[in-house]
């Protein structure tokens, strides 16, 4: 045993001596190369104190790292994320003139410009050296993981939860089950394969089923029922409520608060993650204490606000922010040459991709996902019940790239990378963890309505009312996830463009929202949900132009006679509970969408009309009413049918033959799965190396 450890110890050493030299080197290539960077007198020094003047300095500013450089970002803990991770270069090189000062002989310098250079490439290059030792050393990176596992117990006091399995859940946004079936066929996510048995000699431990959303196929709803067991009430992504005259959009701080107190009140429960739980990357906390970068807690100003902790805990190491900096611009690089090639290519369908879009992507594809994954597996570590984690990244790439891009599926690629992180950190936890991979919806693809036919909804609504259409027509902006995470993350107020609380038009006109390819009409005069007797007697022309337009499927109204009724082309009216025998132009969209609309109808802030845009069931397209060629929202599609990957040690999420239906029934099926990882647990193959340890499934 001494002489394991007295090995251990000799390959750490061995591997911080290599980094320093390899830093050594580095400062005096730089030296050599950068004009305002100096390691010696005007006069000049011989080449061995040149050296040693180099060495000195990667010394101290490696060791000014280690030890100032945590101290630095708690303390800048409550500064706003994005702007921690900027000034994350800035402290750097501070750190790094700092050093420089601390050379016996006071002849090294550098102007404050170049030592942020020098500080980044040197950061850059100690991690890349030490992560590269670390893959040739035998087991050096098991070993290190063994290492925080074993920190992390002795703080923890031992608990007889412990002794069960914890788990995971791995939110991949808008990944839909085809999506996933194809990127598995096509080897473009070799960790899932294995999980699902794929692969010559592998052992499948997952088992993989569809589940079919709620009418409104989009993060909101879904989330929230799936984190705090009802969605009960959430008709779209965004939607005007008459009784507080306010807009609701679900990924706005203030609304996801209320959202989610909504959702504990009509159930009574505070969620999925209420006991040792760590929320990661949501737009609901599911009741959990330990919270990064969740929405619903984002618009706290206090210091109760834990929601940016997460950040601290990645940028603690500044290899991390260099690295996640370096992805970043390579991100956005990527972006903007293949919106380049997409433009000149006169692909269609085509979004406009410019201004702040690659910057928003790249934050989604790289900095959010490498703080949720690094916040996931600090929780692992630290042996927590339960974790849910939300990876936005896909869902981002394909509303503007399309669900099955090339973008689309290099983000999947690297996604199932870190899978695979989060996979062989299970192994070393100190408990037993049970992954669970699922999504929230799919997506659709196809052109925007406004492409399509050269006007937005709100300008067919309006010319059905007999009011002036502006000759431009004013595009929607998309509602994706990562832009009010950006958002919140810089502390700015998280309302698109033009968006506000309340509506700015003249009451009496109607106010239009899009939620992907489902549209919402409401009049914010009438204080109740009018019916389509009250709005033929005002706009008789209205209802006869939704139903009868190309670009719709199908439009849903109140009526004084029928109740809830369904209205199409050609004059079909038909009253919700005869659809079962004639769906009517419900007969396109599916098994469901019967009972999905029912639903809806129910809810006390339903639209006065809700427009659900044409589907194609052969090609899977639907028509966007914002501005996305991938879209979710309503029905139609792939958007619906989102998967739930299970470890096959947990009972099936439905006997065979039935179906997964809702995001309240997905909550039900996670609850059962966390009872049953407290009752007697079936021991399987432990890890070399760690008797008696269950495997992680």
């Amino acid at each position: 045993m001494g002489r394991e450890r007295w090995r251990r110890v000799g390959s750490a050493v061995w591997r911080s001596v290599a980094v320093w030299a390899v830093s050594t080197i580095t400062m005096l290539v730089l030296a050599g190369i950068l004009p305002d960077f100096r390691l010696q007198s005007a006069d000049g020094d011989s080449a061995t104190r040149i050296a040693a003047t180099a060495a000195l300095g990667a010394g101290a500013f490696g060791v000014l790292s280690s030890v100032v450089w945590p101290v630095l970002v708690r303390a800048l803990l409550l500064v706003p994320a994005l702007v921690l991770g900027v000034l994350v270069f800035f402290l750097n090189g501070s750190l790094l003139i700092l050093a420089l000062r601390l050379d016996p002989s006071g002849q090294s310098e550098a102007a404050p410009e170049t030592a942020v250079v020098v500080a980044a490439v040197m950061s850059a290059v100690a991690s890349a050296t030490g992560g590269a030792l670390a893959v040739r050393d035998d087991d050096a990176y098991r070993r290190r993981l063994y290492r925080l596992s074993d920190r992390r117990r002795r703080r923890t006091p031992p608990t007889e939860a412990l002794s069960t399995p914890g788990t995971v859940f791995l939110q991949l946004d808008g990944v839909g089950h085809d999506v996933l079936v194809d990127a598995v066929g096509r080897g473009l996510m070799p960790t899932v394969a294995a999980w699902l048995g794929a692969g010559r000699g592998a052992r499948t431990t997952h088992r993989l089923t569809p589940w079919r959303t709620d009418w409104s196929s989009q993060t909101g709803a879904s989330q929230l029922g799936i984190l705090h067991g009802s969605n009960y009430d959430i008709p779209a992504f965004r939607w005007y409520e008459k009784d507080s005259q306010e807009i609701v959009v679900c990924n706005r701080p203030t609304s996801a608060a209320e959202l989610q107190r909504r959702a504990v009140e009509h159930t009574g429960d505070g969620g999925l993650l209420t006991v040792d739980g760590a929320s990661r990357g949501n737009l609901f906390s599911g009741g959990a204490e330990q919270l990064a970068l969740v929405l619903s807690v984002a618009a706290r100003r206090d210091r109760g606000n834990r929601s940016r902790a997460g950040y601290f805990a990645y940028f603690s190491d500044p290899a991390n922010a260099v690295r996640t900096a370096m992805s970043f611009v390579a991100d956005v690089g990527r972006e903007i040459g293949e919106s380049t090639r997409a433009r000149l290519g006169k692909r269609r369908p085509r979004v406009g991709r410019g201004g702040l879009y690659p910057f928003i992507r790249a934050f989604a594809t790289v900095i959010e996902r490498d703080v949720v994954v690094a916040a996931v597996i600090g929780d692992m570590f630290a042996g927590r019940a339960s974790v849910y984690a939300d990876l936005v990244a896909y869902d981002e790439v394909a509303h503007h790239s399309g669900p099955r891009s090339r973008d689309a599926e290099k983000v999947l690629q690297r996604l199932d990378r870190s899978l695979a992180l989060i996979a062989q950190v299970a192994e070393h936890a100190p408990r037993a963890y049970r992954v669970v991979l699922l999504s929230d919806h799919g997506q659709s693809p196809g052109e925007t309505f406004h492409n399509r036919y050269g006007l937005v909804l709100g300008e067919l609504v309006r010319a059905g009312c007999g009011l002036p259409v502006p000759r431009k027509a004013r595009r929607t902006h998309s509602g994706a996830e990562a832009r009010a995470a950006v958002r919140a993350a810089l502390r700015r107020p998280v309302e698109e463009d033009g968006e506000q609380y309340r509506p700015t038009r003249p009451p009496s006109e109607p106010l239009v929202l899009a939620s992907g390819n489902l549209g919402l009409v409401s009049f914010p005069d009438v204080p109740h949900r009018m019916s389509r007797e009250e709005i033929d007697a005002r706009h008789p022309a209205l209802l006869t132009t939704l139903a009868n337009h190309p670009g719709i499927g199908f439009v849903l109204v109140r009526s004084e006679e029928h109740g809830g009724l369904v209205l199409g082309a050609h004059g079909a009216a038909i009253p919700l509970d005869e659809l079962d025998e004639n769906p009517g132009p419900l007969a396109d969209f599916g098994p469901g969408a019967a009972d999905a609309v029912r639903r809806t109808h129910s809810f006390p802030h339903v639209a006065d009309i809700m427009v659900n845009s044409w589907y194609d069931p052969e090609d899977g397209e639907v028509l966007a009413f914002e501005e996305q060629i991938g879209s979710h929202g309503g029905l139609g599609g792939a958007q619906g049918r989102p998967f739930l990957m299970s470890p096959v040690t947990f009972s099936a999420p439905v006997e065979d033959g039935e179906e997964l239906v809702g995001a309240e029934h997905v909550h039900q099926v996670l609850r059962r799965w966390l009872r049953e990882c407290d009752g007697p647990q079936v021991p399987v193959e432990s890890h070399p190396g760690h008797p008696g340890r269950r495997q992680a499934a």
